[in-house]
């Protein structure tokens, strides 16, 4: 009504017609200020500016010198057709107010292009340009979707936890959790560490994974699914590595590889729908910022599609289904492994690389390919032993129920598969792995005691922002990134 003073959000006095014509407040953070006059004002809830216009007989000289790049504002006034092009609405204000000074000779993140580096540098100001904003805005909608997609399905969310007294799980180094004085600890009877005088009683680490967790829990639940940090302490300081990243593991009984499958691919193409319906203003901005970057890159380098038509295409589109020897099969009939160009090796047994994994899925399919059936040499423990008529199932070798979901930009972005059930078959790999029994005993408990078969995945949160973004370097899509030597913030 007119004359509210209830605080509105930008983003609903733009799209809100119902406003046009009435008096309303908003509050938010000053882009530009020009021609002594029009003050750009965002307030986060969208990547649209409202255009605010004062009347200068009634602003003072003193007061328009603090509307400053960054400077807190609020203002009430009259929503009225826009004058200018570029926006439906401007407000006419009748009263403004600023709440916080921003000194414009000291504020680092003026109104002009800055490089990724220096705004990751400066991380805790960039949520408030446009790009970092659209970023994690896209972000919000992607984790709020994945809740959506799991609670549609009736999985329940299942919170594993972030330190762990076991380190057979193979998925990476571990960063160790521990109240002992590194330079003086207690040692045992055997001259080693005597954690058992440890906060945990136990050597105790950040966990890599939920997995083990998840299956326990499904193994009672049917369906479940985990969200949340995890670490790895490996020395990598890539585009693609984090050393604290977020996770989402489902895992459900009676599921087998088809299923798990499916499940990955109905989650990624509900995110996908998702953020095409809700983040429409931050991908338009987002795929003009792609498409400018990809100006810059020789023309063998650039994506064939926009963003968003990206986008659009994985949503229309089945994933590619093929077995690991399909794969290999491909690549080795490849132009760039007849030339030459590949920089790993290509042949039955390797671990795929992300250079493979792309060509895959950007040069010889052209849309998201799942892969199934790797080398069990290469696989953890846990992934189900293949057998003749299995998924993937190779005379070149023992493979196991394995499936990787491969993505434009970013190779590998899901990782799953069938676990083993048979007890025995599961205590024979984890003793040609070298993996203790003894430290999992509670494991196999869930195989002693109505074993059934059952299947899971793992996603990592950032890299699936990395692709619906469209940004190239994974320590943008996550608010404060932990990389080797950095912890900044």
């Amino acid at each position: 009504m007119p004359g509210d003073q209830t605080m509105n959000s930008i983003k609903s006095v733009l799209d809100d017609t119902s406003l046009t014509g009435t008096t309303v407040t908003v509050a938010g953070w000053v882009r530009t200020f020009r021609n002594d006059r029009f003050i750009a004002l965002n307030d986060g809830s969208t990547i649209l500016n409202l255009q605010c216009v004062i009347d200068q007989e009634q602003v003072d000289a003193a007061t328009r010198a603090r509307f400053t790049t960054s400077a807190a504002v609020k203002c009430t006034g009259e929503l009225v057709a826009s004058q200018g092009s570029g926006q439906r609405v401007e407000m006419k204000v009748t009263s403004v107010e600023v709440l916080g000074d921003s000194d414009a000779t000291k504020y680092p993140i003026q109104p002009k292009k800055h490089s990724l580096e220096f705004l990751r540098e400066n991380a805790h100001l960039r949520f408030r340009t446009n790009t970092y904003s659209a970023i994690f805005r896209m972000r919000h909608q992607v984790s709020f979707g994945i809740h959506e997609y799991f609670d549609h399905e009736g999985y329940n969310y299942f919170h594993s936890p972030i330190i762990t007294a076991s380190d057979a799980e193979g998925a990476g180094e571990m960063f160790r959790v521990s109240v002992l004085d590194p330079k003086t600890p207690p040692l045992n009877d055997a001259g080693d560490v005597n954690f058992k005088e440890d906060f945990f009683g136990a050597e105790s680490r950040l966990t890599v994974s939920g997995q083990l967790q998840a299956e326990l829990a499904a193994l009672a639940l049917g369906k479940v699914y985990t969200f949340g940090p995890t670490f790895r302490a490996e020395n990598s300081n890539t585009t693609r590595h984090l050393a604290e990243f977020w996770m989402i593991e489902p895992e459900a009984a009676f599921m087998d590889l088809k299923g798990d499958m499916d499940l990955a691919e109905g989650l990624c193409k509900h995110l996908i729908a998702r953020v095409l319906k809700n983040s429409m203003d931050d991908l338009v901005f987002l795929d003009a910022r792609l498409k400018e970057e990809e100006a810059t890159k020789p023309q063998a380098q650039r994506s064939e599609m926009g963003l968003i038509e990206r986008l659009q295409f994985v949503l229309a589109n089945p994933f590619e289904r093929i077995t690991y020897d399909d794969a290999i099969n491909i690549l080795l009939r490849s132009k760039p492994y007849q030339k030459k160009q590949f920089q790993f090796p290509v042949e039955w047994g390797i671990d795929l690389q992300s250079e493979h994994e792309r060509y895959l899925v950007e040069k010889h399919f052209k849309k998201p390919v799942i892969v199934t059936g790797y080398p069990a040499k290469i696989k953890a423990f846990y992934m189900r032993t293949n057998a003749p008529g299995d998924f993937g199932y190779s005379e070149k070798g023992k493979t196991v129920a394995a499936m990787d979901v491969l993505f434009p930009g970013i190779g590998e972005i899901i990782g799953g598969s069938q676990r083993e059930e048979r007890l025995d078959v599961l205590e024979a790999r984890m003793k040609e792995m070298n993996v203790p029994a003894d430290e999992l005993d509670w494991y196999l408990d869930t195989r002693r005691f109505g074993t059934v078969p059952h299947a899971g995945f793992g996603l990592g949160l950032e890299r699936f922002v990395l692709f619906v973004t469209g940004m190239g370097n994974i320590r943008d899509v996550i608010p404060f990134p932990r990389t080797p030597g950095s912890a900044e913030f």
